[in-house]
């Protein structure tokens, strides 16, 4: 667990925006084929204890086996665009980056690291003496599992997901957003440690994909003394938009964050999420 407490270190240093795009969730009309070159894009928002206002907003645009994540930074309203982190999820170079472009700085952290941080997590969390986090560090979750035809509920100590999910066009485009939705997962458990561990998730992600689909809603429940544990809001509720094609503002979007990935300074994950240093005013 080394790398996570290193993680953990260098990010009680500095607000993060959240990768809970991993709680995804898609609801939109028609849905363009993953293998079409033209591509689809998710728009993404998480909404905190029932708030009408969503806490993060994400634009995730895939295109030629690739996925973009660009993360919009807190308190920016509907409309507005700023310089956000971006996260390029390659699974062909099996490999994700982190880009910040205020910084102009990038991390790469590799596939195998990510494996490495499920193996260590798991075993870190079945030896808990915190029921919910033991149960979260799985294998078996079958038993508190339920299914309908679009919907999946899964109830653990303390803790409730609620996930409805809809048919995409082909099954090709299930498994690819799978694919990105338990990266961001891990992702988010290697850059953002403290929190449930992603076991319980992962297992949904599995069960919906076998069930040809995509999630539509997902939504998680906590109660408040399981809240106070693992440092999350009480109930979370992520909602995701697919849209079928990719507009010509994300065409110029994509190019402007190729170039972003060629010139940033290459740097470690530690100094990646490590607060830059205030000038004295």
């Amino acid at each position: 667990m080394q790398t996570q407490a290193l993680s953990a270190r260098a990010l009680n240093k500095r607000p993060r925006i959240s990768l809970l795009v991993s709680l995804a969730i898609a609801c939109g009309g028609a849905w363009a084929s993953a293998a079409d070159d033209g591509g689809f894009r998710v728009e993404s928002e998480v909404f905190a204890n029932g708030g009408e206002e969503p806490v993060t907003r994400s634009l995730t645009l895939f295109r030629d086996g690739v996925a973009w994540d660009f993360l919009e930074p807190p308190a920016v309203k509907r409309g507005e665009t700023a310089a956000g982190e971006i996260v390029l999820h390659d699974p062909a170079r099996e490999r994700v980056v982190l880009i910040d472009p205020v910084r102009n700085l990038k991390t790469q952290i590799d596939a195998i690291r990510l494996e490495r941080l499920s193996v260590s997590l798991a075993a870190w969390a079945r030896k808990s003496d915190d029921r919910l986090v033991r149960w979260a560090g799985g294998p078996d979750f079958g038993e508190g599992m339920t299914e309908a035809d679009d919907r999946i509920e899964l109830v653990g100590p303390r803790v409730r997901y609620a996930i409805e999910f809809a048919a995409p066009p082909t099954e090709e485009t299930a498994g690819i957003y799978r694919r990105f939705a338990d990266t961001a997962i891990l992702l988010k458990a290697l850059v953002r440690p403290g929190g449930l561990p992603p076991f319980p998730r992962l297992a949904i992600n599995r069960r919906v994909a076998a069930a040809g689909g995509i999630p539509t809603v997902v939504s998680l429940e906590i109660d408040s003394r399981a809240a106070m544990v693992t440092g999350r809001s009480d109930s979370l509720r992520c909602v995701h938009k697919f849209h079928p094609r990719l507009l010509a503002g994300d065409l110029s979007r994509l190019e402007e964050a190729e170039s972003r990935v060629a010139v940033a300074t290459p740097v470690e994950l530690a100094e990646f999420v490590a607060v830059p240093p205030q000038a004295d005013e």
